[in-house]
């Protein structure tokens, strides 16, 4: 393990200075939504794109227990209904696609269920619970095409070990209705449209397009560390990066994207197989 300049603590905040923080920043969102700074996505189409540029599924649920498994059931019915705001959208060359405009708020009216959720590092119960795993696959997929992140937020906490993980720690894109959303602009000359289904066992993306994909993508982990922090927890950091292929499989160059802050909820000096 290493050490390296000391992180805070997790700060616990009193419920009128949440519930003040949420409405102006949910304030500043809906201000954004309105003004002509970007020019949003929203035609939708049945028909697909010819060419795949990337495709990723992820599986719908994960063997917990008691209320915990009654969450990720009502999770598959929240991402069926998110799925349905989202599928066949076109996204046209210079304009933005943003989350939580296309989605709406998720309401109880509108059919969303209570499902799990993290705030401030604690594992609980809200409705709409469980979307992030919609905006994580989105994200994901869409660090392997040439459109553009204009926002994204990571995780503040790292909540399970590494066991069965196939996608490097930090790769995933956090979301709150509706300050923390999660933005791609499409900076290319063609249009690209997001395909998303519900399986049986697992969420289903993809990105497709016109042309095939003229370039291979390939996240990476860089700087992979844990450190101690003084106030006696751990955080784990780590940079991406993506290396990017030619259609004939040279390398042409290695792109940095970000890099990951994150509190374990878990202790780093478990066996791996616990």
């Amino acid at each position: 393990m290493h050490r390296s300049q000391d992180l805070r603590p997790p700060i616990r905040r009193s419920w009128l200075r949440l519930r003040l923080g949420k409405a102006y920043y949910a304030g500043k969102r809906y201000l954004l939504w309105c003004l002509p700074k970007f020019r949003w996505a929203k035609e939708r189409r049945e028909e697909r794109l010819p060419c795949v540029q990337f495709a990723h599924a992820t599986p719908l649920m994960r063997q917990l227990r008691g209320e915990e498994m009654e969450w990720q059931r009502n999770k598959v019915i929240n991402l069926k209904l998110a799925v349905a705001r989202l599928d066949g959208l076109v996204l046209k060359p210079g304009e933005t696609f943003s989350y939580w405009k296309l989605i709406g708020k998720p309401t109880r009216r509108k059919g969303y269920q209570e499902g799990m959720v993290l705030f401030l590092g604690r594992i609980g119960g809200d409705i709409g619970g469980g979307l992030c795993q919609l905006s994580n696959l989105i994200f994901w997929m869409t660090l392997h095409t040439p459109l553009t992140v204009v926002e994204r937020y990571r995780h503040s906490h790292d909540v399970f070990p590494d066991a069965n993980r196939t996608q490097p720690f930090g790769s995933g894109a956090t979301c709150a209705y509706p300050h923390r959303d999660l933005m791609i602009r499409n900076d290319t000359e063609q249009a690209f449209q997001l395909c998303l289904q519900i399986g049986e066992t697992h969420l289903e993306g993809q990105w497709r397009a016109v042309k095939p994909p003229g370039y291979r993508y390939e996240v990476v982990e860089r700087e992979a560390r844990i450190d101690q922090m003084s106030w006696g927890g751990y955080v784990r950091h780590n940079a991406l990066c993506r290396l990017v292929y030619d259609a004939a499989g040279t390398f042409l160059e290695e792109q940095f994207l970000y890099t990951n802050d994150a509190i374990m909820m878990y202790s780093p000096l478990l066996p791996e197989n616990k």
